[in-house]
């Protein structure tokens, strides 16, 4: 008896690939880390097969021999992802997916049917139909599973990133609510104060007025008329303070209210969703039209060759390209790496003919989201190709967002909006190379508030933070945009200047402490200024990026010995 006919799965042992890369963290994965999968196959020697095909460190494959066992297994483990033997006794595969699709917690596994029974589309509907993203059929490719497994691996790892970033992310926002709650209320009365500025500039006259008439009455208590005279004016400028005092009760200030996370929606055609397709017939593209003629918010666009559609991609967005991978001018592998070279980010699904499917690992190694074979295109997997294709890159989306919120938040003052001092001294230090590199001059400024400290005895914590912000303000105006300025620490500055004239420097830099000390500041009745204490130094002076801030700072401690409020520069011979 042939091994076919036993069932066997006919499969070439290859070498096991190597560790894929976490993409979204960059870090190897730990025990903790890995990914589950779940195969399901009736046959030992299949399972072993599967097994041997899909060992990597960073996967936990699990085995079940039957549906009842794989339906358990799915309600005790997250999987990534199940392949499923359709023939099996006492519950088929089609069964088994039924009933995850009908559970809240198992609906959303994706499930690859893999199967040995015919090919004819009314199986292949059926399987669609219970809930597969996809089909393999034995004898099984080695490197046509691998891709199949990697896609969905790749989504699933997105999932579980995205997830973890938003609850940091969550996290962030609430110690940073933490940290602002001592500015609530200062912040209230400044929003208060200034919807009612005017009116509380109105309260002066009349309550000078009031004081005088007190004054008068104390004068004239022995003239009966010059004090009635004096009640009634102090009636009416007492309405008026009234009136004035009823209307300032009205205005009310709303607390911000904090972000709502949630997890990711499952993407849907909710929104009209543009097509592109590229194919050399135009008659594939009609054909795709024609099956996709109920959905109303798909709309699609044809190009006949490759410059056509680049010229079109320059002229509107497209939220999904469809390219033949057989073009009059070349095939979808010279088309992937043109649109990775023009930076184009919009996915690409690759439709194949008949055979092609060998292509199908190199075309998503070169950027391809998916690939269709055009002997499977219908209605169905039209709609769930899309669907998944939309899907993976908004997440892939989401991902690159919630990671560069993450990187920013790492590398910039909250209060200030500046840079921070972590980044201040990669910055510094990879300057200071180029400088010295290209034999070109950089500068270090280090700026210090005088009397900081009796800002915040006097006037509190609040106050001296508006100070800190309101001093980033007028730093962040002054800079160059080649100058990079950063909140060292506490009341302190840095900025870091490539390619500086010495003179300039020195002007500009006593310019800005001009201005800081004009700079009129207010608590509650009080007004007061601030000064700022400044050191310059230059590379040329110095031999490493830590000698020059070590230089910067004796020249800063020189300006505060010095009777504080001025520009200090290092000189070598001092």
């Amino acid at each position: 008896m042939k091994a076919k006919d036993k069932g066997c799965i006919i499969l070439k042992l290859i070498p096991l690939y190597e560790k894929l890369e976490t993409v979204y963290l960059g870090i190897e994965s730990d025990e903790t880390d890995r990914m589950n999968i779940l195969i399901v196959d009736d046959k030992p020697a299949n399972l072993l097969a599967l097994r041997k095909i899909l060992a990597k460190p960073e996967l936990n494959i699990i085995e079940a021999s039957t549906g009842n066992d794989a339906l358990a297994l799915v309600l005790e483990h997250d999987f990534a992802l199940i392949l499923l033997d359709v023939q099996m006794p006492d519950m088929d595969g089609f069964e088994v997916a039924e009933i995850m699709r009908g559970n809240e917690e198992t609906k959303h596994i994706p499930i690859i049917f893999v199967t040995a029974i015919s090919k004819e589309q009314k199986y292949i509907f059926e399987g669609y139909d219970k809930g597969a993203v996809d089909y393999l059929f034995k004898p099984l490719d080695p490197d046509i599973l691998q891709s199949k497994v990697n896609i969905f691996l790749e989504l699933h790892g997105q999932k579980v990133v995205l997830k973890e970033t938003n609850t940091e992310l969550k996290k962030a926002n609430e110690r940073i609510l933490e940290q602002q709650e001592a500015l609530i209320e200062e912040e209230r009365l400044k929003v208060l104060l200034q919807m009612a500025g005017a009116k509380a500039q109105e309260l002066n006259q009349p309550l000078a007025s009031l004081l005088e008439d007190i004054a008068l009455m104390e004068k004239f208590d022995d003239n009966p008329e010059k004090t009635v005279e004096c009640i009634n004016r102090m009636k009416v400028f007492g309405k008026k303070i009234f009136d004035i005092a009823k209307k300032m009760k009205t205005i009310h200030y709303s607390e911000p209210v904090p972000l709502d996370y949630d997890d990711a929606a499952v993407v849907s055609f909710d929104r009209e969703i543009k097509i592109l397709v590229v194919d050399d017939s135009e008659d594939v593209f009609e054909g795709i039209k024609a099956f996709l003629k109920d959905q109303d918010l798909i709309t699609f666009s044809w190009a006949g060759n490759s410059n056509d559609s680049f010229a079109m991609l320059e002229r509107e967005r497209f939220d999904l390209i469809f390219l033949d991978h057989i073009l009059n001018e070349g095939t979808s592998i010279e088309y992937l790496r043109e649109i990775e070279k023009e930076g184009i980010e919009t996915p690409v699904i690759v439709v194949t003919g008949q055979g092609d499917e060998m292509l199908a690992s190199k075309v998503i190694q070169m950027g391809a989201y998916e690939y269709l074979p055009k002997s499977r295109i219908n209605a169905e997997s039209l709609s769930r190709i899309i669907n998944n294709t939309l899907e993976r890159f908004r997440l892939r989306n989401d991902v690159k967002r919630a990671q560069a919120k993450m990187a920013e938040m790492s590398t910039v003052d909250e209060l200030t909006q500046l840079h921070n001092r972590r980044y201040f001294i990669d910055a510094l230090e990879g300057e200071f190379e180029r400088a010295s590199r290209y034999k070109s001059e950089m500068a270090l400024v280090i700026l210090d508030l005088d009397n900081f400290k009796k800002i915040n005895d006097t006037y509190g914590h609040p106050t001296g933070d508006k100070v800190l912000s309101c001093i980033g303000r007028i730093l962040k105006q002054l800079v160059r945009r080649s100058d990079l300025a950063c909140r060292y620490g506490g009341e302190e500055f840095a900025v870091v200047l490539p390619n500086v004239n010495k003179e300039g420097i020195y002007t500009a830099y006593e310019r800005f402490r001009e201005t800081v000390s004009k700079q009129l500041f207010e608590h509650e009745s009080k007004q007061f200024h601030v000064t700022v204490s400044i050191g310059i130094a230059f590379s040329n002076d110095a031999e490493s990026s830590d000698d020059l801030l070590s230089h910067a700072d004796q020249a800063l401690y020189r300006a505060k010995e010095s009777g504080k409020n001025r520009v200090v520069d290092y000189k070598a011979d001092n």
